[in-house]
């Protein structure tokens, strides 16, 4: 049963996800649609990009204007942005930083006892006692291992708000990976603000994914987003001796261009983000790659933005997120010179977008005529969908009345628009 006074609506990254569901936990429910006996609203909100804060803001003037009697809760990255100053929200009645999720409790008393404005900065309780049941009628759980980040991309605003790199104790982990596979899990997603950085006192990712493939009852374990400097020789190894290991990685990529990256300050040149993707494919020859890429970096040149065109093509990605470059005001990209015109952002978005689909679609095609494993996820109408362990999506009708979470086989024998259609195979 749920409790229907609170409600929590998530932007952003799978660790805000993670983090919604930890506070839904500690209230005593699960996450709830707003409805006229909510009396709190909570917005996790994200400050990655301008559109992020302004999908909080509509959400919050929406609240508002919905249920005028209700009380709105911003809480996490976007909260701690205001904070520094970063930026303003007017829309809310109480702004809670990150470290206030663990005691989000305490935060919905406060917003019952009328308390208005930012709540004071706290220190983050450790990870270690930070616990996620996952959410109710999903297939897969994310389970949040690290925290923070110190590269300090000039883009990257979450550097700032998030602090300094933090790991989840290996023991705390395995325990709560345990916890998710009972709760009926089949799979679980390792994630965290860079899950390369990932280094508790006695372990590795490595060591990580290693342990909690060996929990009985796991069906399937992914890592989210993850650095190129993540991609270490004992990592890639694991994923490769275990099936339960889903060969699908999602590396970053941000340009193809040295010299924008230069200025991004990331870390790495095309060639060894390059060497990064072959060393897995030499280890998993049936491995696919998800991305993201900014264009219109301050800077930014037609040859450059030629030069990530033709990255994105030779790897062939099976995801590719696009971002227009966002300035966000305290970061150091913001100052850069030479800054590219909106409507070139856009030309550029869209040229790589349709460059990305026609690439996609060719290996989509590929697939048809072959049999995949598919993790069952919901259902509408007559046909069930859900994704194959290399994280291509899959549509297939059935009469059968099938499990959320579990896995059947699906022949492929369509491509329609971005998913696969298939019929049941077993």
């Amino acid at each position: 049963m749920t409790k229907p006074g609170v409600s929590i609506t998530t932007f952003g990254c799978r660790v805000n996800q993670y983090e919604s569901a930890m506070m839904a936990q500690l209230l005593g429910s699960q996450r709830t649609k707003a409805t006229a006996q909510t009396d709190v609203h909570v917005l996790n909100a994200c400050t990655v990009t301008r559109l992020a804060e302004r999908k909080a803001r509509q959400a919050a003037r929406r609240l508002r204007r919905d249920y005028p009697g209700s009380r709105i809760v911003v809480i996490g990255c976007l909260a701690d942005a205001v904070e520094q100053g970063l930026t303003q929200f007017d829309d809310a009645d109480l702004l809670a930083g990150n470290a206030w999720k663990s005691h989000i409790v305490d935060v919905i008393r406060r917003a019952h006892l009328g308390e208005r404005g930012l709540l004071p900065p706290i220190e983050p309780c450790p990870l270690g006692e930070e616990r996620s049941r996952g959410t109710q009628g999903r297939a897969r759980a994310y389970l949040k291992v690290q925290d923070g980040c110190s590269r300090a991309c000039t883009y990257c605003r979450p550097t700032q708000l998030r602090g300094l790199p933090r790991s989840k104790p290996i023991d705390s982990a395995v325990s709560e990976a345990c916890g998710l596979i009972r709760d009926g899990f089949p799979e679980i997603v390792l994630t965290g603000i860079d899950l390369a950085q990932y280094a508790p006192s006695d372990a590795t990712l490595a060591d990580a994914v290693r342990r909690i493939l060996a929990i009985k009852g796991l069906a399937r374990l992914r890592i989210a987003s993850l650095n190129p400097a993540g991609l270490v020789s004992p990592l890639i190894t694991a994923f490769a001796s275990d099936d339960r290991a889903c060969p699908h990685f999602h590396i970053p990529l941000q340009s193809g261009d040295d010299q924008v990256l230069h200025r991004m300050a990331r870390g790495y040149t095309v060639s060894k983000y390059l060497e990064a993707i072959d060393t897995v494919r030499r280890e998993i020859p049936h491995a696919t790659f998800g991305t993201d890429v900014i264009v219109g970096f301050p800077g930014e040149s037609d040859s450059a933005f030629a030069n990530t065109c033709q990255v994105a093509q030779d790897v062939g990605f099976i995801n590719l997120h696009v971002f227009r470059f966002s300035a966000r005001p305290g970061t150091a990209a913001t100052g850069l010179p030479n800054p590219i015109p909106e409507d070139v952002k856009r030309r550029r978005a869209e040229q790589l977008d349709q460059q990305w689909r026609r690439t996609r679609r060719r290996q989509l095609d590929n697939r048809i005529g072959s049999t995949h494993h598919v993790l069952v996820e919901e259902r509408r109408g007559e046909q069930w969908r859900g994704y194959t362990s290399d994280y291509l999506y899959v549509h297939f009708a059935s009469d059968q009345e099938i499990p959320v979470g579990s896995i059947r086989s699906v022949r492929i024998i369509a491509v329609v628009e971005d998913h696969l259609e298939g019929t049941i195979d077993d």
